[in-house]
């Protein structure tokens, strides 16, 4: 099946096109939005610079859509951007990267059946725990980027993904994953990754909002072809 992939540039979206892949689909475009407000991902507070880093190391023509913040436009939009992509190439479908939370998949499936394509949702119940192990063992790479600040402090930016950080997380009784918004990642490196995107210079903010969030202001980096 030929498939559009949700993407926020996390670990998530990443393992779940990865998975995709390897059940024999193919990956036609990365679906991305991004806050017209600030120019970073929505949700994850991401540069759009460094999501299409991503699309380029990965090979995969990034589709990238504006979006105002606190405003209910987005699953207009999304919808929109969609359908468009339907029209344009013939895509049967979409990635996803949920994991448990039955809101977040209803609306999926309410609206790629609004669109007429089919959901894809190769993390559904799993263990988060094996969801992060999985990513690890698989070769993929990735950081903090941002955080809750009433859950964290500033110097969990910027750590690594790895088992010392699952351990961590799971004895604070916090998702290894942050599937409630807890945290989010960057993938800088992967197998499917034709370079690694190396980050030399960052820096730390901590913004307001409904939620006090921490985020890593990246500066500087290199990329590393394979």
């Amino acid at each position: 099946m030929e498939l559009i992939s949700s993407w926020s540039g996390g670990k998530d979206s990443c393992l779940a096109l990865f998975k995709a892949m390897q059940q024999g689909h193919t990956i036609r475009f990365l679906l991305n939005f991004i806050s017209e407000e600030y120019k970073r991902c929505c949700f994850h507070g991401l540069s759009c610079e460094f999501i299409n880093r991503q699309a380029e190391a990965l090979g995969i023509p990034l589709v990238q859509k504006t979006v105002h913040t606190n405003t209910n436009e987005y699953e207009i939009k999304f919808k929109s951007a969609v359908g468009e992509l339907k029209e344009k190439s013939g895509i049967e479908g979409m990635v996803f990267g949920d994991i448990y939370l039955d809101e977040h998949k209803s609306w999926v499936d309410r609206v790629c059946n609004d669109v007429n394509i089919t959901p894809l949702e190769p993390l559904w119940n799993m263990k988060t725990e094996d969801v992060v192990k999985e990513f690890i063992d698989s070769g993929f790479k990735a950081i903090i980027i941002s955080a809750k600040a009433d859950i964290f402090e500033e110097d969990f930016l910027g750590r690594e993904v790895d088992d010392d950080l699952i351990r961590e997380l799971k004895g604070k009784n916090i998702c290894p994953c942050g599937e409630n918004g807890e945290f989010h990642t960057f993938v800088y490196d992967g197998p499917i990754f034709r370079y690694k995107i190396n980050i030399t210079e960052t820096g730390k903010l901590l913004k307001e909002g409904f939620w006090q969030h921490w985020f890593l202001d990246i500066k500087k980096y290199q990329i590393e072809w394979k």
